[in-house]
């Protein structure tokens, strides 16, 4: 059990950073604590070492839930028992779903899946011809950007923690460097897509929003396209996303385009 970030990173930076596919939230979410630390909700991180070689670890930022990215499949046990007496308050698991359902059956109380998705990786980006143009967000379009998150949030995941309001949610993410890509039509905002600033040459991407008035146009695709594009241009060799698996347009929106299956990922949150 680390009390530092520095101690953690000590022991795990180069573990994660060796599969970046693998551990995209954990670094995304790592490097938003290092620059933007919370004193009232510090971040429980675990590790788990076997003589004397770190194996696995157990992250969760507050208010999300644990992220069993890198948990060992045998070191459940251990986990839910450490993580129930240093952290009891947490909300549930996310994380590839053989680890995250292993780690929820274990953690003893009822639970229910709230979000079931498919991690994707991008193979050879295919923009598609879509009328309109694209161009990366500015602090001018955090108005607009803070009402589109608040109405994804609403409709894609109602059950996530809430923090930061829409708006300053939008305007922190351009201030840590991510991508925030838009796409216009005579002038006019129909959609918008995400991307993380690369670490250990990954990028993903979310949200990616299109309001309901400027769907079944091609917007999200075009967008994304965007956003991908600009997460290459920044260096990042592995560009992810998830998409919802009972959102079938999404899924096949993303694979033409360009990306590729990987991992079938789950949520679980305790019915407290």
């Amino acid at each position: 059990m680390h009390t530092t970030l520095e101690s953690f990173d000590a022991a795990t930076h180069d573990r994660l950073a060796a599969d970046p596919v693998r551990n995209t939230i954990a670094l995304t979410s790592l490097d938003r604590v290092r620059r933007l630390p919370d004193p009232e909700r510090p971040p429980t991180l675990i590790t788990f070492h076997d003589r004397g070689q770190v194996i696995g670890c157990l992250i969760r930022t507050p208010p999300w839930p644990f992220q069993a990215a890198d948990l060992p499949l045998e070191a459940v046990d251990l986990a839910v028992r450490t993580a129930r007496e240093i952290d009891p308050g947490a909300p549930g698991v996310t994380g590839p779903k053989d680890r995250s359902v292993a780690f929820a059956t274990a953690w003893g109380e009822p639970f229910r899946e709230t979000l079931a998705t498919r991690q994707y990786f991008l193979g050879t980006l295919v923009p598609p011809d879509v009328a309109g143009s694209g161009r990366m967000a500015t602090e001018d379009d955090v108005p607009v950007l803070g009402l589109w998150l608040k109405a994804f949030t609403e409709e894609a995941v109602p059950h996530a923690p809430r923090g930061l309001s829409a708006e300053e949610t939008v305007s922190t993410s351009l201030g840590l460097g991510n991508g925030l890509a838009v796409w216009e039509m005579d002038g006019t905002l129909v959609a918008w897509a995400s991307a993380s600033l690369p670490q250990a040459g990954m990028s993903r991407i979310g949200p990616v929003y299109t309001p309901p008035e400027h769907r079944k146009h091609g917007y999200g695709a075009a967008v994304t396209a965007v956003a991908s594009r600009w997460a290459l241009g920044q260096g990042a060799e592995h560009v992810l996303l998830f998409a919802d698996l009972t959102n079938p347009i999404s899924n096949s929106i993303y694979q033409r385009i360009g990306y590729r299956p990987l991992t079938d990922c789950a949520e679980y949150v305790w019915k407290r």
